[in-house]
């Protein structure tokens, strides 16, 4: 069975770059522009990791993975923050996210960002 990923961007580029990549890769993906509702978009889709932007519509990047992340059923989905903030380390701290990734990033550092956050699920923090 696929591994799903859920990401949340308003960024097309961003989405459209990370399906492809992602797709290749042989994951399921669905993308979202803002993060109203996440909870039921997470429970309804069941991903096995989350991309969250940090400036996505709605709540909000920090608020949204937050929400998930207090939450039983959805709180041990690994959650991997990016954003072109310089400071992407403490936001995603903040965030309670298990993962970051800096915006640009290279395909490689996307695969194998969400390939580690897949295999080692949301036990390894940042």
């Amino acid at each position: 069975m696929k591994k799903k990923v859920l990401i949340l961007d308003d960024d097309l580029d961003i989405l459209q770059i990370c399906t492809i990549v992602l797709k290749k890769k042989g994951f399921d993906v669905l993308t979202v522009n803002n993060s109203n509702q996440v909870v039921e978009q997470v429970r309804n889709y069941q991903p096995d990791v989350i991309l969250m932007d940090n400036w996505i519509p709605g709540p909000g990047g920090i608020e949204a993975t937050r929400t998930l992340k207090l939450k039983p059923e959805t709180q041990d989905i690994p959650v991997i923050f990016f954003s072109a903030n310089s400071n992407v380390t403490q936001l995603a701290q903040e965030a309670r996210a298990d993962y970051f990734l800096q915006k640009p990033f290279d395909i490689s550092e996307l695969e194998g960002i969400v390939q580690m956050a897949i295999s080692q699920g949301a036990a390894a923090k940042v």
